[in-house]
């Protein structure tokens, strides 16, 4: 089962990642937006391609980029569907010269993502999903096949963190786990990745006790769920979109959805709540 929007989307998330790769490890000026965060003419060329591009789609379908946020919740709180992308995930990653950066899109409705794309532009994969849908690794040649979160951890319970990101309540978490799972392995990735490795069955976890917006999480939260997995606040309830004053994600959990452990880990992060 698929949506039919998906293939549109894909390739314009394609198209995104080949308008920022002529800037990548190319000395690309960084300016600073208003909360300090860095953007670069490759954010903004991947913003125009997107946002053009999702209204040629459909024109009843606003858009809510990272690079144009600046619409009021009066406005925004009249929409029942909307993308939500992020044009360029990973910004400090990309201007470091590293591979870890991505196109997100995701389609939302009523506050709960329908799917999302990531897309890699140093590689050309995407993987793409949504809940009840299922989830697809695709390649640079377009050859895809399906992914799903495992259930149980290999040989070590491998928990995804940010490079750049953690917090004193996430390190109290990672201290639960191990008393748990005993040693964990920590896999350290920029951007939206962190959820495509649960989805494709590499990872066990996703915690993050620090601050996320709506348009880091959205398309590979859909990857994941599509995949199996599920994204709760740290109260238990699905990660949710609705129209908001704030853009900011509350703390989440990303994890398999059918995993045995998922009431104690649950439990160990309203501990921290």
């Amino acid at each position: 089962m698929s949506h039919a929007l998906i293939p549109a989307v894909v390739q314009l998330v394609r198209e995104a990642g080949a308008a920022i790769l002529p800037h990548w490890r190319a000395g690309v000026l960084v300016t600073e937006k208003a909360d300090a965060s860095p953007v670069t003419a490759a954010d903004m060329a991947a913003h125009h391609l997107l946002n053009d591009g999702l209204i040629a789609l459909d024109p009843s379908i606003a858009v809510l980029s990272e690079e144009d946020a600046a619409i009021s919740l009066g406005e925004r709180a009249q929409w029942r569907r909307w993308w939500l992308v992020d044009p360029l995930d990973g910004t400090k990653e990309f201007i470091a010269g590293s591979e870890e950066f991505t196109v997100n899109v995701a389609l939302i409705e009523n506050g709960r993502v329908v799917f999302g794309v990531v897309g890699i532009p140093a590689n050309g994969r995407c993987y793409y999903g949504g809940a009840g849908l299922g989830a697809w690794r695709a390649e640079a040649d377009g050859t895809a096949q399906p992914i799903r979160v495992r259930l149980t951890p290999d040989e070590a319970f491998v928990v995804v963190a940010s490079r750049r990101h953690s917090s004193p309540a996430q390190e109290r978490l990672l201290e639960g786990l191990s008393e748990r799972f005993g040693d964990l392995q920590l896999a350290s990735v920029g951007s939206s990745l962190k959820f495509c490795q649960l989805a494709e069955g590499i990872a066990d976890c996703y915690p993050r006790l620090a601050p996320t917006s709506q348009w880091d999480t959205a398309a590979a939260q859909g990857v994941l769920e599509g995949a199996g997995g599920e994204v709760l606040t740290l109260k238990g309830e699905v990660l949710s979109y609705e129209a908001r004053e704030s853009l900011l994600n509350p703390s989440f959990l990303a994890l398999p959805a059918a995993a045995e452990w998922r009431a104690e880990l649950i439990q160990l992060a309203r501990a921290l709540d």
